[in-house]
């Protein structure tokens, strides 16, 4: 029996009966489901060609509270619906709210539905919550995914079939916390959405131009830059703007005195180079050790793909700054840019405007285009990953 008051369960409602089947951590084997019996937001959905990412919605979503009390309730797949909040939340106030992105895919190679890499992800949101100091981050990751698992199953339906074709998740926790002074939470909800999307950029697999003279910094060390927290991006939508007023897709955020190249928009940012000094072909992506990097789950894959592939190339995680990229341009020893993401996975870049000035790259690169074969081509079932990479669901 469900007690919906508004979208969201009134926690304090449940009568005694319900509120002993609340446990420590959130749990698949209470999982209830009230199904959607109404199919004209499937019937009138957009075709694929036609969807824009993030704005249409599934059927059905996933929710689970936690208050100091009685810690997580039973998790409940509901049909989709606008939530009820008290005004006084403290995540409309404070920014106490973390997500998370990842997809689910219909392989191309058999009838399975499929996630990449999950349990990153809930690594990721666990981290999150404990940065904003979040309770019960300390929920079974298994027992997440598989409650997710069972609301794509339902709203199996609705992902779309073919290349570059998926069903967004959006796993997000916020606090509920009714209280205007500035506190950790006593009550957090966690629900999960989930949209059918196709490629991110409308220009595809093409390359994008960037602009490094953004006078905004992203993150710093300290800071939340490894943490997925809405008040990372929302900061970002002004400069942004002033990015695309200028003829460019993305920023690529620099930070220091030296301008070190840290991401691009918001995604984690690769460079192929030629190093000068090792006489070797580099691949860089900026280190996690200093705290304003996001642990991206493609980036981490691009990282163990190029470190096995067994190819001639060093793969580093280390700072790299304006000037050394300035410089193997000038000498034509810069091969490769992109950005990479769970939205867009792999983006190739074929310019950078730095102090006025436009730094050409070549685009699209052979070590970019074989990166997102790869792993689309894990994504999508057409070939085996490293074990475990993907989670069938059926």
């Amino acid at each position: 029996m469900m007690f919906i008051q508004h979208g969201v369960t009134a926690f304090a409602s449940l009568r005694p009966a319900v509120r002993s089947i609340v446990c420590r951590s959130i749990s698949s084997a209470s999982l209830t489901v009230e199904r959607q019996t109404d199919n004209s937001r499937f019937e009138n959905r957009p075709p694929n060609h036609e969807l824009v990412f993030g704005t249409t919605m599934s059927d059905h979503m996933l929710l689970a509270e936690w208050n100091q009390d009685s810690n997580w309730s039973a998790p409940r797949i509901i049909p989709y619906q606008d939530l009820k909040l008290s005004p006084a939340s403290s995540c409309l106030h404070y920014g106490l709210q973390c997500f998370e992105g990842m997809k689910a895919y219909k392989s191309l190679g058999d009838p399975s539905l499929r996630l990449f890499r999950p349990e990153m992800n809930m690594k990721r949101l666990q981290s999150s919550m404990e940065r904003l100091h979040m309770p019960g981050s300390d929920f079974d990751h298994n027992e997440l995914i598989s409650c997710i698992a069972e609301l794509v199953k339902l709203d199996e339906k609705w992902i779309p079939y073919g290349d570059g074709y998926s069903l967004y998740i959006r796993p997000t926790v916020i606090a509920t916390h009714r209280f205007l002074g500035l506190a950790a939470p006593t009550s957090l909800l966690l629900f999960v959405i989930t949209s059918p999307v196709g490629p991110y950029y409308k220009t595809g697999f093409k390359p994008v131009r960037l602009t490094a003279d953004s006078s905004y910094i992203r993150a710093w060390p300290g800071g939340t830059g490894n943490a997925k927290v809405g008040g990372n991006y929302a900061p970002t939508m002004k400069a942004q703007a002033e990015a695309a007023r200028l003829g460019y897709s993305q920023n690529l955020w620099l930070f220091g005195p030296d301008d070190e190249i840290t991401e691009v928009g918001a995604m984690n940012v690769f460079f192929y180079i030629f190093n000068r000094d090792t006489n070797r072909p580099e691949l860089i992506t900026a280190p996690l050790d200093r705290g304003d990097i996001l642990p991206g789950v493609t980036r981490d894959s691009i990282l163990y793909l190029a470190r096995h592939w067994g190819d001639d190339i060093d793969v580093s995680e280390r700072s790299l700054t304006m000037a050394e990229l300035l410089e193997a341009s000038a000498d034509n020893r810069l091969i490769e840019a992109f950005g990479a993401g769970t939205a867009a996975v792999v983006t190739p870049t074929s310019c950078i405007r730095y102090k006025g000035k436009d730094i050409e790259i070549p685009a699209t690169g052979e070590l970019t285009k074989r990166l997102c074969d790869e792993i689309t081509s894990i994504q999508y079932g057409k070939i085996e990953g490293p074990e475990g990479w993907s989670y069938r669901l059926n």
